[in-house]
């Protein structure tokens, strides 16, 4: 099964408050995300992680990531470019994207973008916000775990 996620920001205090997130602190938020992940994902299932993943040391994401179920596949956000593709790979993700990822009809991007409209855009980046007008919301899908209760949703293209 392949499912889909954005926004976890594992270790970072602010987005609790920035997206007005159910937590008294991070830990407690990522120890939330983690069991929802591996309340629906087994081993053997991929994980298309769409941006965002979190902030730390290498050694903390590494142990965080390591606890999440799953083949991961990350396609970079705007707060994971600090760390390059090699250290994602370090980090635990099995293969690294820095724009976008074509599967058949998905085009899997961090932030909205325009699709023609035979293809879906699955994305992340807006959280809990409304899509933009300008995008049709029949082809567009956000994964950003504030919209998805924290957990990965699975996708059928």
């Amino acid at each position: 099964m392949k499912y889909f996620i954005a926004d976890t920001h594992f270790n970072y205090e602010n987005i609790i408050r920035y997206c007005n997130r159910p937590f008294e602190n991070s830990n407690e938020m990522n120890e939330y995300i983690i069991n929802k992940w591996n309340s629906v994902v087994n081993e053997n299932d991929v994980v298309y992680h769409l941006g965002d993943v979190g902030f730390g040391n290498t050694e903390e994401l590494k142990q965080l990531v390591g606890r999440l179920n799953g083949t991961k596949i990350l396609i970079r956000g705007n707060h994971d470019y600090k760390r390059g593709l090699n250290g994602w790979k370090e980090v635990g993700f099995n293969e690294v994207y820095k724009k976008r990822l074509v599967l058949n009809n998905l085009i899997l991007t961090h932030e909205p973008i325009e699709v023609e409209e035979n293809y879906i855009n699955v994305f992340g980046h807006i959280h809990d916000k409304p899509l933009d007008e300008r995008f049709n919301k029949e082809n567009h899908i956000c994964v950003s775990c504030d919209a998805i209760d924290y957990t990965p949703i699975p996708i059928r293209n």
